[in-house]
């Protein structure tokens, strides 16, 4: 088996604060900087699993690098180095505690919402008849709150403005780079032979204005169908091969934990573990056309940590 990162617990230079979340732990430096380790723990149902996924920070954090770089021109972000094969540093920006989650088709979440009688979603109406995995018209954005513990709520645009967790004028622009970010994911998932099914993006505000911040169409935050036999499969009510976390879900519903209370995470053998890091390369390497190479695990957080603060010292120079 191979070695994974699931806990950090740096001290860089000039370190004013640190949060732990579900898989990234970010590091404040200063007043203009961030630090992203994306580690290899996983969760599912808004639930930290107990054991890493080798490689899978590898993975999350080169593919949120190559899609920050394809999207730069469009939508800004906070990306200015990826010191390390599991680190990100850019810009520090004040968190919008809404994720954007836009839609393409009716599946995951969504699906179960609806089969279940649901025919609004965030404030989004939904026609009746719709199958499983079917074609929205046009994508739709269903927003979530980003909780700090605990499960995220859906949440619509209405509610969000009321309860001042954005402006107005702020909220317009996140919708208008999410569509535009879904846009570009979806053209170059089918640049790959991949249908973007979802996807959530996460904003940021500095000097009054919108930044893109973390991960972007990462199998962590989003949901990939094999374009060829699509129709075929949805026609006849088969599942979708897919590329994304779904598979890690699905094996925690047959295995009766959906993150409720009372309900224990099943074992996850080492056969398990390796398949779902397998999964994770096989994605990397599909959405990005290129090979994975498997970064030095000798010391991971040693590793980090020095390239990270070598990225700093030339960073600090220009704040």
């Amino acid at each position: 088996m191979s070695t994974t990162l699931t806990k950090t617990d740096f001290n860089f230079p000039n370190q004013t604060a640190v949060y732990h979340g579900k898989v990234r732990d970010v590091y404040t430096i200063g007043n203009d900087l961030m630090v992203m380790v994306a580690t290899d723990r996983i969760s599912a149902f808004d639930v930290i699993l107990p054991e890493g996924i080798p490689y899978k920070g590898q993975v999350l954090n080169q593919i949120a690098a190559y899609f920050l770089d394809a999207s730069a021109d469009i939508v800004p972000n906070w990306k200015m180095a990826v010191p390390d094969p599991m680190a990100t540093v850019g810009l520090k920006a004040e968190g919008v505690p809404v994720e954007m989650i836009i839609r393409g088709y009716l599946t995951g979440s969504a699906w179960r919402e609806y089969k279940a009688g649901a025919r609004e979603i965030c404030g989004v109406k939904l026609p009746d008849g719709m199958r499983e995995n079917e074609r929205f018209p046009e994508p739709i954005i269903t927003p979530t709150t980003k909780a700090a513990e605990g499960h995220d709520e859906n949440i619509s645009r209405e509610e969000i403005i009321a309860q001042g967790l954005v402006t107005e004028e702020h909220y317009k622009v996140m919708e208008d780079y999410t569509r535009k970010l879904f846009a570009l994911g979806t053209k170059m998932a089918k640049e790959k032979g991949l249908l973007l099914v979802d996807t959530k993006y996460e904003f940021g505000i500095r000097d009054g204005k919108v930044l893109l911040i973390d991960e972007v169409h990462t199998p962590d935050s989003s949901r990939y169908f094999y374009s060829e036999g699509y129709e075929e499969r949805f026609e006849k009510g088969e599942p979708q091969r897919q590329l994304s976390k779904e598979f890690v879900r699905q094996w925690l519903i047959e295995n009766s934990f959906m993150g409720k209370e009372g309900q224990k995470v099943p074992e996850m053998t080492p056969e398990f573990i390796e398949s779902v890091s397998e999964r994770y390369i096989e994605l990397y390497e599909h959405i990005t056309g290129h090979k994975f190479h498997k970064a030095d695990e000798t010391d991971l957080a040693d590793r980090i940590k020095t390239n990270v603060e070598a990225c700093l010292i030339t960073l600090r120079k220009d704040f």
